[in-house]
């Protein structure tokens, strides 16, 4: 993509912090306009900032506020609330689906893990904030044969979606963009965004990675 990507870190330990930040200038592409060392500040923050990120790397430990609990979750949980127009993409050192799903239901839009190299970072940030959502494949195979086991033998869960619906739910979770999927459908792009926000509606979910967790759980997809 062309347009600068203006990025936020909230993270308490400064050296991953200065990490990230120094990974980041290796594409013209990413402008860090916003940095917090911990969670319960940023709304704050950003209310005063003359520019808002598109997208906010938010690690998952945060320290707390006093001897109130405030990670990263507490921090999506008051995003999605208060600026819903930017992006969340979860650091964390735990590799686990379980933190990952609980977090996408906040309104978190993506989930990486900090031992990943820098080319899966450009990737998970740019893919959030062009196609809504970045969930590694491999956590995404995790969560669905966690979740079927979850379903007894025979048991499908309704998702009272219409087959086109399903069409565009599909193609989302593929990774096309609403550009993509238009023009495979042949619909406009109008179309397919009226059909996602049925879609997020209709499940119950805050954000296009909350669909695709809803298309796995209900056997819409299979990896």
């Amino acid at each position: 993509m062309n347009q600068k990507i203006n990025v936020g870190i909230v993270e308490d330990q400064l050296l991953f912090r200065e990490g990230i930040k120094a990974i980041l200038t290796n594409w013209d592409i990413f402008d860090v306009i916003f940095e917090s060392a911990d969670g319960f500040s940023v709304i704050e923050k950003l209310a005063q900032a003359p520019r808002l990120p598109d997208i906010l790397l938010v690690d998952l430990s945060l320290p707390p506020l006093g001897k109130t609990e405030y990670s990263g979750l507490h921090l999506t949980v008051a995003l999605a609330d208060k600026f819903p127009e930017i992006k969340i993409l979860i650091l964390s050192v735990h590799n686990d689906e379980n933190f990952m799903a609980e977090l996408i239901k906040n309104g978190a839009h993506g989930y990486l893990v900090k031992d990943c190299d820098p080319q899966e970072v450009y990737q998970a940030i740019v893919s959030v904030v062009e196609k809504g959502t970045y969930i590694n494949s491999r956590v995404l195979k995790a969560i669905q044969d966690r979740m079927s086991k979850k379903l007894k033998p025979g048991k499908q869960l309704m998702t009272g979606i219409s087959a086109r619906e399903e069409d565009v739910l599909k193609l989302t979770c593929q990774q096309f963009t609403a550009e993509e999927i238009a023009e495979k459908l042949f619909i406009s792009v109008k179309t397919v965004n009226g059909h996602r926000n049925n879609l997020l509606l209709k499940t119950g979910s805050r954000n296009v990675a909350g669909l695709v967790l809803f298309a796995i759980k209900n056997h819409i997809v299979e990896l």
